[in-house]
């Protein structure tokens, strides 16, 4: 465990954040989002940042987050050890989730932590890290029987959740898209983890989502639900911009695909395209070259290379010049919640952009104008046809796109609904 206790400040609001995945290096999803709400709340308010690392090599970033919080307690999640534990509370009737991400040593530093100071505010990066406050003081001592009556943890401490996407909906999903025994084990934390969604909302003071379409998803599932906003991720335009970053060359048409390799809906959407849709336009255009971009490649993933037509790089240092390099980036996510960071990314980066309607649910962008929309394998390569065949017509996709994201995807804007939800 890394605890650091760093710099001096004065500041509006004395923080606890809560998340179940270090967020940072922000360069996937959750990670981007939690990463640009600590960066924004620093700002102006004294962080306590409590989180896990669940890969080895994200350790070393804990004297990066000392930037931007006065503590940070780092812990190491190993996932074998958390898939058990994952497993031990489902049959103790509690979401896999939450068993998965919980951490006596961790609860012990945050019971300590809300011991020693008086929060303003607590919020929860994703669901799971509600259990650490329902095990913590402010719970137990502070307004755990009121909370049967009022729905309230405490007079002072403001409660909000993070809820991302509607996690819950996402494993069922999954058994939709999974067989026996799996399916079954997904339709259990399918049911568990939206009772616990539920038991977070009633609790919480504040629950906010990525996205419009998730935060009324979670009100359709839950028609007592209360409190409920949406904050919408963003993109860092000046750093995701036409002209940074170096990457593969070439005169061949390249077509990219970028995110977290070891990610379920990923490796789903990128063995379905290359399976049933990327052998079809090597057919019509054979110098066609798919690169799949991303850290931690599965097994099933990195089979795919065994085609000289497909890369897959692995963890790459800087993303830009992938994306620079790319004629089309391809987003055949079947699976999807909220908002892809890779569809905005892509954007911003202005890239013409064949996705699947999944992949943009949570996104406004209008089909046929910012992006071209796929869901079979047919309108895939009617829609990729199209586009490498015309250069001039790539070109004013992507120009459409980023003025798009720059117009509705800026992360202070966004984040700055933030500070009316701690009460500022």
């Amino acid at each position: 465990m890394l605890i650091a206790d760093n710099r001096s400040l004065t500041t509006d609001m004395k923080i606890l954040y809560l998340s179940h995945r270090i967020p940072y290096p922000p360069n996937k999803g959750d990670k981007i989002r939690s990463f640009n709400e600590v960066k924004y709340l620093s700002k102006s308010h004294e962080i306590h940042l409590a989180c896990l690392a669940d890969d080895p090599d994200d350790l070393k970033y804990e004297k990066d987050l000392k930037k931007y919080c006065k503590k940070v307690c780092l812990l190491k999640l190993t996932p074998l050890t958390a898939k058990v534990k994952g497993l031990a509370a489902l049959m103790l009737n509690k979401p896999l989730s939450v068993g998965y991400f919980y951490s006596r040593l961790l609860q012990r530093t945050v019971n300590e932590w809300i011991s020693e100071n008086t929060y303003d505010a607590v919020i929860c990066f994703s669901s799971p890290m509600a259990e650490y406050v329902f095990c913590s003081p402010l719970w137990t001592e502070g307004r755990g029987q009121r909370s049967a009556v009022s729905g309230k943890l405490s007079q002072h401490t403001v409660l909000i959740m993070d809820f991302c996407d509607v996690d819950s909906d996402k494993w069922g999903q999954y058994s939709r898209q999974s067989k026996f025994p799996l399916n079954l084990v997904y339709q259990i934390e399918n049911k568990k983890l939206l009772d616990y969604e539920k038991k977070v909302n009633h609790t919480f003071d504040h629950s906010f989502f990525s996205s419009p379409r998730e935060a009324d998803l979670f009100c359709r599932l839950y028609p007592q639900a209360q409190n409920v906003s949406f904050i919408s991720n963003g993109v860092d335009c000046e750093y995701f911009s036409p002209s940074e970053g170096k990457g593969p060359s070439g005169k061949r048409l390249i077509l990219m695909f970028a995110g977290a390799m070891d990610y379920y809906a990923n490796i789903d959407g990128v063995r379905w395209f290359c399976e049933e849709i990327f052998p079809r336009i090597k057919n019509a255009y054979p110098e066609t070259q798919f690169y799949i971009v991303g850290s931690n490649p599965k097994p099933e993933v990195e089979s795919l290379a065994m085609s000289d037509s497909v890369t897959v790089t692995g963890f790459v240092e800087d993303i830009r010049g992938y994306y620079q390099n790319a004629d089309i980036c391809v987003i055949p996510l079947r699976i999807a919640r909220g908002v892809q960071n890779k569809v905005l990314e892509a954007m911003s980066v202005g890239k013409a952009i064949v996705t699947s309607s999944a992949a943009i649910q949570g996104i406004s962008a209008t089909p046929g104008e910012h992006l071209l929309v796929a869901d079979t394998p047919e309108d895939f390569i009617k829609h990729l046809t199209t586009l490498m065949k015309n250069e001039i017509l790539r070109k004013e996709f992507g120009a459409r796109a980023r003025e798009f994201v720059i117009s509705h995807y800026d992360w202070k804007t966004n984040m700055g609904k933030l500070d009316v939800l701690i009460g500022r």
